[in-house]
């Protein structure tokens, strides 16, 4: 619901607000005083098109906001959650018009796409007037609300599921069969490919492995030859190890005689004897290392080279030649098992296109029926709105060729309005003042299904007066128990019927330098005055103001 309008620097409005309540409201005043003014801020609250010519004279920018109170389960809850907006009890939508004719966008103050403005707007608020294209005189939008009408959302939202799964069945019956069909293509060089990197069979990390494999080879083999000559030293037949031994023998035997002389040097001899047999040790473990077998070498060469050539071959790192060989081994699979598999899936996909199709005539012939009640219901509106030589229908063409998410009915409202003539479009064949009538007579049945919780209704009793007024009047405030309603009108039996009734006028300020629009909720004294002068015009009677409070009564009662 619409709690406040406020509007700063928008054309003749310099600082307006208006609270707003559940019901319906009537917005009145005199020819110019700026109505359209209001309407047209209020719907660039809502995304219309900005245009710098709404800022004000002398103003840098414009700007409007609209704070709404939303239910628990509102759909525009859902939009907010998606836009990633916190969403309290009040939900504010401001736009700021810049001279220069830029816009800015925000929702409880955070900045939004003029886009994402729009699409909350479209769910918080409908505008019909004689000339209103956008609401109900959409074709895009007769199915979904005869869906709503009908009680057949749910059925419609299983039926869109159930379009997503034949969808799904039917791109996988055309991917795979893709699939298959390219691999029978290449099938010849899929089997050489495929048999070429079995019999190399290479592994995960085998090229890493084997270069510092090799790697280690070639260095040992560099410095084997030291190892060899310094092994010769320690251990050879040259070595010192005997000639140093024996003289530790003798020096051992005199030892007794000259202890004091011989036993630090002998001590020194038997450390070098360890530490060379310790030397000789490490050599021959160092020798033993390097050691390999020539053919090992070439060996370890020959794969990485074959590895490589592969990694080439098949323009793909050493590493993922493994991958890669799985990969055609899958595809080979395809042509000789892929056959059973694409006729699993095209049955999935057929039975996935039976429970659509039943699905979607069952929602079809639901439509009908409820086309049937829908069609009832508003003709037997229209007789009060003076439109009883006219007749309201529901056409729906169905067409399995066309399915969608949406089912197979193409719906749309149709009017005839006289007999005799051909029925056709609403938008089409209707004229203003019929058209805003049957959109009235439609948005009565339709107002606790399919509507946004805000309307407004722009002048749609323009050129009517008395009982069609009056019939209008009941049906607004019939539309109010239900929905908010507002009204811009000139007809007083309208705006008698409001349960809260502004007064638009346009103020001279500055001693008359510059015109300002005001609005101000009238209670019951002067309610009674504007009622009076709708009737009667420049001068107020007595008879008018007798007449407005008889009008003001009998809608009361």
């Amino acid at each position: 619901m619409l709690a406040r309008l406020s509007i700063r620097d928008i054309v003749l409005i310099d600082r307006l607000d208006i609270d707003f309540a559940k019901g319906l409201s009537a917005l009145t005043g005199e020819t110019g005083a700026g109505k359209s003014i209001l309407l047209d801020a209020f719907a660039l609250a809502l995304g219309a098109r900005g245009d710098a010519t709404l800022v004000r004279q002398g103003a840098e920018q414009g700007q409007v906001t609209a704070m709404f109170e939303l239910p628990p389960k509102h759909p525009a809850r859902a939009l907010l959650a998606e836009a990633d907006i916190a969403a309290d009890e009040a939900l504010i939508l401001r736009r700021v018009q810049f001279a220069d004719g830029r816009t800015r966008a925000f929702v409880n103050d955070q900045p939004v796409s003029v886009q994402a403005l729009q699409a909350l707007g479209a769910a918080l608020v409908e505008i019909h007037g004689q000339h209103d294209a956008r609401a109900l005189v959409d074709a895009a939008t007769h199915r979904r609300l005869l869906d709503a009408y009908g009680g057949l959302e749910d059925d419609a939202s299983a039926l869109s599921k159930l379009w997503a799964e034949r969808r799904d069945a039917e791109g996988a019956v055309e991917t795979h069969r893709a699939e298959i069909e390219r691999a029978a293509r290449e099938a010849d060089w899929l089997r050489h490919a495929s048999e070429e990197l079995r019999k190399l069979a290479p592994e995960a990390g085998e090229e890493t492995q084997l270069a510092d494999r090799r790697a280690s080879m070639m260095q040992a083999e560099k410095i084997a030859g030291d190892l060899r000559e310094a092994h010769e030293a320690v251990a050879g037949p040259g070595a010192p190890v005997a000639s140093l031994s024996a003289a530790v023998r003798r020096l051992e035997r005199r030892g007794t005689q000259a202890p004091a002389l011989v036993e630090p040097a002998v001590k020194s001899i038997d450390a070098a004897l360890t530490a060379l047999d310790e030397a000789r040790g490490h050599l021959e473990a160092a020798l033993r290392a390097a050691d390999h077998n020539p053919h090992e070498l070439e060996r370890i060469e020959e794969r990485l080279f074959a590895l490589r050539a592969a990694g080439r071959k098949y323009n793909s790192p050493v590493d993922n030649l493994n991958a890669l060989a799985v990969r055609y081994a899958a595809d080979l699979s395809l042509i000789d098992a892929g056959a059973e598999r694409l006729k699993a899936l095209e049955q999935a996909a057929r039975d996935a296109g039976k429970r659509y199709d039943a699905a979607a005539q069952k929602l079809s012939a639901a439509r009908k029926k409820a086309a049937d009640r829908l069609d009832k219901a508003v003709n037997g509106e229209l007789k009060p709105l003076k439109l009883e030589r006219a007749k309201f229908s529901t056409q729906i063409e169905s067409d399995a060729a066309g399915a969608g998410p949406g089912g197979i009915d193409r719906v749309e409202f149709w009017v005839q309005t006289n007999p005799g003539t051909r029925p056709g479009p609403l938008m089409k064949v209707a004229s203003g003042g019929e058209l805003a009538r049957f959109l009235l007579a439609l948005k009565v049945v339709l107002a606790d299904r399919g509507s946004a919780p805000t309307l407004i209704f722009d002048e749609i009793d323009t050129g009517v007066g008395g009982a069609v007024a009056d019939a209008i009047g009941v049906r607004l405030a019939r539309l109010g128990g239900r929905v908010q309603v507002v009204t811009v009108t000139h007809a007083p039996q309208v705006a008698a019927r409001a349960t809260r009734h502004y007064l638009i006028t346009k103020d001279a300020m500055d001693k008359g330098k510059r015109m300002a629009t005001r609005v101000n909720e009238l209670a019951a004294p002067r309610r009674r005055e504007e009622i009076a002068r709708m009737l009667a015009g420049a001068e107020i009677t007595e008879e008018a103001r007798a007449a407005a409070e008889k009008l003001i009564r009998a809608a009361a009662g």
